[in-house]
Formats: C-alpha cells, sequence, structure tokens
C-alpha cells in the first residue's frame, strides 16, 4: 500500500547540492529493505566512520529480519504463516508499529489498513497485468481484513481470523530511517539527511549554514520533473515524507485503475489526489500518514489533517493540471517563516 513518489530522483537533488562541499559532507549507502539506503553527514569533530557505517548496516539488517514481508523468514512472515489464534511474540518494535497504524487508520476512517495485502492480491498487481475482481470474490475478502482483527499485547500479536496478514511495508521504512537518525545522534552527528527508500529526515544543516534541499516530483507517469524543493535547516530532526500513485496504476477499457486501494471497500481509489507530502518531526507517523493521506485524498484528507494541525500537501490532477492544495498548518508553517520552506 506504499507507493513513495521521492525515491532516487529526489535525493539526487540532495547529492548534487551537497557535492560542493566534497572534504566536509560524507556519505554512506547502498541496499536495503529491496531499495537503497544514503546517510549524508557532516561534523566538526572527528568520526570512525567505518564503525558507523556498520553500525548503519547492522540496524538495516535487523530491521529487515524483523519487518520485511518479502522474507519468508522475517518475523512478520512468521506471525502471517501462523494459521492459528494464538499469540505470537513479535517484540515491541513491531506491536509499536501495528499500533501507530492502527490509530492512523482509525483517523482514516479505516482507509489505511496494514491488513490489505490480499486485496492487491486479488487486483493481480503484479508486472503490467490487471485482474479485474468480482463483487463477490472482493467481500469473500473482507473477513481476513481490518486491523481491528488484530489484538496486541506489549509483544505479542494475536490473529481473531487466521488467514489475516498484516503487511507493515507502509510504515516500516519510516521507521526504519528514525532508527539510522538515532544511531547518527548517539554519535554525536547534528547534522545529517538520511533516506530509505525515499523516505528522509533531515536535522542541522549543510557546511556553511546552508539548507539541506530536498525535491518533490512534479506527478507525471512517464518523466521526472521538480514540482517542488523544500529547503530544511533546523536543530532537531524533520522527516519528509511523499507518496503518489501517478507511477502506479492500470489503464483498462478507458478506466484508470489506482494501485492504492481503499481497505474499506477493496477496490482502487476514485479521488483526483496523485502526490501527497507532510512534514512532520516523527518519520514513523509521517510514513503511515502519507500512505493514508494518499487513499483518503484532499477532501476527506485535509478534515483530518486540520484537525490535527498537521502540515500536508495534496497534490490533485485535473486533465492536464495539477492542483496544489495545503493544509492550514502548512500554510501557517510556510507564512511563520519557519524552519522549512518552499523553493519554487
Amino acid at each position: 500500500m506504499s507507493l513513495k513518489s521521492l525515491s532516487v530522483f529526489a535525493f539526487l537533488l540532495v547529492g548534487l547540492t551537497a557535492c560542493s562541499q566534497p572534504d566536509q559532507i560524507q556519505r554512506i549507502s547502498g541496499p536495503a529493505q529491496g531499495s537503497t539506503f544514503t546517510v549524508s553527514f557532516w561534523s566538526e569533530h572527528e568520526l570512525d566512520k567505518s564503525s558507523l557505517e556498520t553500525q548503519l548496516k547492522d540496524e538495516l539488517d535487523r530491521i529487515d529480519l524483523l519487518m520485511s514481508n518479502y522474507r519468508p523468514d522475517s518475523v512478520i512472515e512468521a506471525f502471517n504463516a501462523q494459521q492459528s489464534q494464538n499469540p505470537v511474540e513479535v517484540g515491541d518494535e513491531l506491536v509499536q508499529l501495528v499500533e501507530i497504524a492502527r490509530q492512523v487508520s482509525t483517523y482514516s476512517e479505516g482507509c489505511y489498513d496494514l491488513t490489505v495485502k490480499p486485496y492487491f492480491e486479488l487486483w493481480g498487481f503484479r508486472g503490467d497485468k490487471l485482474t479485474k475482481p468480482s463483487a463477490e470474490q472482493i467481500q469473500a475478502l473482507k473477513l481476513t481484513i481490518g486491523l481491528d482483527k488484530v489484538k496486541s499485547t506489549e509483544t505479542s500479536l494475536t490473529k481473531l481470523n487466521p488467514a489475516l496478514r498484516v503487511d507493515v511495508s507502509s510504515i516500516a521504512q519510516g521507521y526504519t530511517v528514525g532508527q539510522l537518525a538515532k544511531i547518527l545522534d548517539k554519535a554525536g552527528i547534528q547534522n545529517y539527511l538520511v533516506e530509505v527508500g525515499g523516505e528522509l529526515v533531515s536535522k542541522g544543516k549543510k557546511p556553511e549554514a546552508k539548507a539541506w534541499r530536498v525535491a518533490i516530483e512534479k506527478p507525471l507517469p512517464d518523466s521526472q520533473k521538480l514540482q517542488k524543493i523544500i529547503s530544511v535547516q533546523q536543530d532537531e530532526p524533520l522527516s519528509i515524507m511523499t507518496s503518489g500513485t501517478y507511477r502506479h496504476f492500470y489503464d483498462q477499457d478507458g478506466v484508470r485503475y489506482s494501485h492504492v486501494l481503499d481497505a474499506r471497500t477493496g477496490t482502487p481509489v476514485t479521488h483526483a489526489t496523485v502526490s501527497t507530502t507532510i512534514l512532520i518531526p516523527d518519520p514513523t507517523w509521517g510514513d503511515a500518514w502519507s500512505t493514508a493521506f494518499l487513499c483518503m485524498g484532499s477532501e476527506q484528507g485535509l478534515k483530518v489533517a486540520d484537525e490535527l494541525k498537521l502540515p500536508v500537501l495534496f497534490i490533485d490532477q485535473q486533465g492536464a493540471d495539477f492542483i496544489e492544495k495545503p493544509s492550514k498548518a502548512l500554510t501557517e508553517a510556510l507564512s511563520s517563516g519557519t524552519a522549512f520552506s518552499f523553493v519554487e
């Protein structure tokens, strides 16, 4: 359910702008969670880069074994494979993610849900093929959908329906970004930008008091162009999470089917929102919210964002035009001279 649009393109802007300080900004990068990660940082005191790289990669490996749904040997997939209603020990981190997702799901009125993957498989969203299911097929799966069918303790999860499965891909990368940032914080690094699979968190500034710059991509299906640049410079971490639909859809018989499925109906969303971006301190919440807002669309999503005072940018498509719809909190933050700004 997690469809991210920043990805490598957005981070390229950060890399290119950072290259003007080759002696000060250091980078550690590599494969991670079926995608890639890049950590850019600089510090006024000496660091053991080799030790730091080991810590970051060890943490990535640990989280991968815990949360990756594409790995049959992961903890979350062991839980999914168990066909019973017995509690399964999964650890407090996975329980935490489920509980955060549960709260976001409630605010989205059930549109966003970690158990929605069977609907994706039913629709056949694989490769370039789409299999449109019948209403009866969708209805038959409803008994296996819904976080209300997952109970939790501090360290365990229990299925009320043994066939239920939990997919944490829409929240795990945000959590991962936060964990890598904690390693940098512990090492005394005050200036960094961390990216995993397009999820970003920044802190501090670049050398010479320059801001970190991150791109939001224009929602075009077959090209990569800038919509906006976000300039960030603040002492506390700020995560920037973007989700988009514009490279994840099928056109069939004159109808466009989005990869974003509404867990309430088991069908693709039909609203005009093609991209959402949230700027929020906690990357775990940011990851879940960006996907949830994309599922809700701007009409419902703006009401929730305004109620919770969350800075969110929705982009709707009307024909060939893209309409930006900021939440009240985002408009107020930009007008108040906050530590982040949009550069056209």
